[in-house]
């Protein structure tokens, strides 16, 4: 399949660059890059559902603080100052 996409000068210039580096043609450097970036954002979105999924059977467990103590745990760790 060919798909006809548009890159500002800078990125193509990195992309001829990377490709030269490679010792492979453009297109193919274009296309590994392409399903990395997709595999690396299905990934994350993944990872993402499953934290989230996580944060609920603890919440359903009974594994849960209220906000309050956790904005306190953050003031400590990251020496923020107290709201007034």
């Amino acid at each position: 399949m060919s798909i006809v996409i548009s890159l500002s000068p800078e990125v193509e210039a990195q992309l001829r660059e990377k490709a030269a580096q490679q010792g492979q043609d453009i297109s193919v450097v274009a296309a590994q890059l392409l399903a990395r970036i997709l595999e690396w954002e299905l990934q994350d979105s993944q990872e993402a559902v499953a934290g989230i999924q996580r944060g609920l059977d603890a919440f359903e467990a009974g594994r849960s603080r209220s906000f309050q103590e956790f904005a306190e745990e953050q003031r400590r760790k990251y020496n923020l100052p107290v709201d007034s």
